[in-house]
């Protein structure tokens, strides 16, 4: 395997490419409020946090299965785990508030 095989480099790539997806879908849908305005929209209607939630995962499905194809399964392993702490911080946000 590859020296970019790493468990540590999957945790970090899969918890920034969910930050990017939202921040790509932040631009293309809601350029018009600021970010400072997004979020708090964001948290207030829990319908459109799970879809943004939802459509920032979509960024980690693309990084994971480049790193599947890739053969790195340390690397893919950790944006997995980082899939799923993803899930469970949104299933609490969701439930919680």
């Amino acid at each position: 395997m590859g020296r970019r095989d790493s468990l540590r480099l999957g945790l970090a790539l899969g918890l920034i490419a969910p930050v990017a997806g939202m921040l790509i879908y932040y631009l293309f849908q809601f350029r018009m409020f600021t970010l400072e305005e997004f979020f708090r929209v964001m948290f207030t209607q829990k319908t459109l946090l799970t879809g943004i939630i939802s459509i920032s995962l979509i960024a980690n499905a693309v990084v994971f299965t480049i790193f599947i194809n890739k053969r790195h399964d340390r690397t893919a392993r950790g944006i997995f785990i980082a899939t799923c702490i993803y899930a469970i911080v949104s299933l609490l946000i969701k439930l919680l508030y």
